[in-house]
C-alpha cells in the first residue's frame, strides 16, 4: 500500500494517507517519511513538533505567522476534529476561500497546510489530541490570526458558540487584516 496524497479545493492543501499495518497487537504506521512525502512536493524539513489537547466544543484559530510562515502537517492521535485552512495570500485566486477536513484518530489521515494559509480546528469529540509538525519555528512576535466567524469567509463550523480563548475571540476579520497590511502575498 503506497502513501496517497489527495488534493483539496485549495492548491497545496492536501490530505495524506499512509498505510496502516494492523494485527491483534495493535497497529503501526509511518506518520512521516521524508522521501515519500517529497514525491508529493511536501517539505522535507520540519523544525518543530506541537501537541495540543482540547476538550469538546473548543475552537482554536484561525492562526498564522506573517514573516515566518509555517507549513503544518496535522494529525489527530485521540478524538476527532474539523481541521480548517483558509487561503490568506492576497495575490491568490483562492484568497478568502476555505477547506475543512475531518481528521480523527481512527482514520489516521493527515492534512498538510502550506505557508500562506490561516489554520484552525474545532473539536468534534469529547476531547482531542492534535499533533502537528511545523516547517518554521513559532515566533510569538509574529503571531497573527483571523476571526473564526468572519462572515466574508463563511466557514461552516459545527457550532455557533464554540469555546474560544480571549485572543481568538478578538481577532480581526480578513478585510481588517488586509487593510492593516497583515496578510502575506504569494
Amino acid at each position: 500500500m503506497p502513501v496517497t496524497c489527495t488534493k483539496t479545493s485549495l492548491p497545496g492543501v492536501v490530505v495524506i494517507e499512509t498505510p496502516v499495518f494492523q494485527d491483534d497487537r495493535g497497529f503501526f504506521l509511518e506518520s512521516y517519511h521524508e522521501a515519500k512525502f517529497q514525491e508529493f512536493g511536501l517539505p522535507a524539513r520540519f523544525v518543530q513538533d506541537n501537541h495540543s489537547h482540547s476538550g469538546a466544543n473548543i475552537l482554536r484559530g484561525l492562526h498564522y505567522q506573517l514573516k515566518k510562515p509555517q507549513g503544518k502537517l496535522i494529525r489527530v492521535v485521540f478524538g476527532s476534529i474539523l481541521d480548517v485552512a483558509v487561503d490568506i495570500r492576497t495575490d491568490s485566486p483562492h484568497f478568502g476561500h476555505w477547506v475543512g477536513v475531518q481528521l480523527d484518530a481512527d482514520g489516521k489521515r493527515q492534512l498538510y497546510v502550506p505557508p500562506g494559509f490561516a489554520h484552525g480546528f474545532y473539536v468534534l469529540s469529547e476531547s482531542a489530541d492534535v499533533l502537528y509538525k511545523c516547517s518554521d519555528f513559532y515566533d510569538s512576535q509574529d503571531d497573527r490570526g483571523i476571526h473564526w466567524a468572519d462572515p466574508n469567509i463563511g466557514i461552516e463550523w459545527p457550532a455557533k458558540n464554540p469555546i474560544l480563548s480571549g485572543k481568538d475571540s478578538s481577532l480581526p476579520t480578513l478585510a481588517q487584516a488586509r487593510e492593516k497590511g497583515l496578510l502575506p502575498a504569494i
